[in-house]
């Protein structure tokens, strides 16, 4: 019995081209959660190969990281649940998209105590992966992130059809235009 495809699969639009706050309710965002960080918060994910812990490591990382994107906008942010806060935002770092969901844990007295980042594209995520290991090359925070350049280069999302013309909406930079 043959269970392959009997067509090839069509490549969809990612979500994270698509702007979703045309209401501009975040033009002014700011992680508000980053000045109450507990002191032994610890950040995990996509981006990084384990764990870190400690408020001035989580607090460097999550300001490089920041700082490495060329614009950014939020989709949504805000309270989940009674203990938890979560952003979903699109970024371009280098002229590539990326896209990120963050959930950040609250603990008794408010404080963040557990930040869980999910970026996509994985093309992308290998980029700012490599750009945050050349970053903190010297330093302790290195062995969490890509050091070697032998990844592949990103690629521009396809448009509908296929086209590479992807655009990463409310950050005005074609997902192929790379610096």
């Amino acid at each position: 019995m043959n269970t392959a495809p009997s067509s090839q699969p069509n490549r969809g639009v990612p979500t994270y081209l698509a702007g979703r706050d045309p209401a501009g309710r975040f033009t002014d965002y700011y992680p508000a959660w980053i000045d109450k960080l507990a002191d032994d918060v610890t950040v995990e994910g996509s981006l990084l190969d384990g764990a870190v812990q400690g408020a001035e490591a989580v607090r460097a990382i999550l300001v490089t990281i920041r700082g490495l994107y060329d614009r950014q906008a939020i989709n949504f942010a805000g309270p989940w649940g009674d203990n938890s806060f979560v952003e979903d935002y699109t970024a371009v770092v280098r002229g590539a998209p990326i896209a990120s969901v963050v959930l950040v844990t609250l603990n008794a007295g408010g404080q963040a105590q557990h930040i869980a980042a999910g970026y996509r594209p994985l093309s992308s995520v290998l980029l700012l992966s490599r750009l945050l290991g050349q970053k903190f090359a010297g330093t302790a925070y290195a062995e969490y992130f890509l050091a070697s350049e032998s990844w592949p280069a990103p690629r521009a999302d396809p448009g509908p059809g296929g086209a590479q013309t992807g655009v990463l909406h409310g950050c005005d930079q074609p997902a192929g235009e790379r610096p």
